[in-house]
């Protein structure tokens, strides 16, 4: 079992190891990944849990009634 993610992890990295391009892709994938969950995140979306209850019974309350409650198609 171990000789097989060894095999998979040396074919990864040889991969890697060997790009050109892939880099360059691999360097915009992560930096839009960095934008999309980092700080769209402190900006788009705030923590609304936090700012509307204080307590985490409170928040825990607050989401398991949210979660149960049926959706009414109207």
């Amino acid at each position: 079992m171990l000789k097989v993610f060894k095999k998979v992890f040396l074919f990864y990295y040889e991969g890697f190891k060997s790009m050109t391009v892939g880099r360059k892709l691999w360097l915009i994938i992560i930096v839009k990944l960095f934008i999309m969950f980092a700080i769209l995140k402190l900006f788009f979306f705030p923590d609304f849990l936090k700012t509307n209850f204080k307590s985490d019974s409170e928040r825990g309350d607050y989401v398991i009634e949210q979660i149960t409650s049926p959706i009414n198609n109207k």
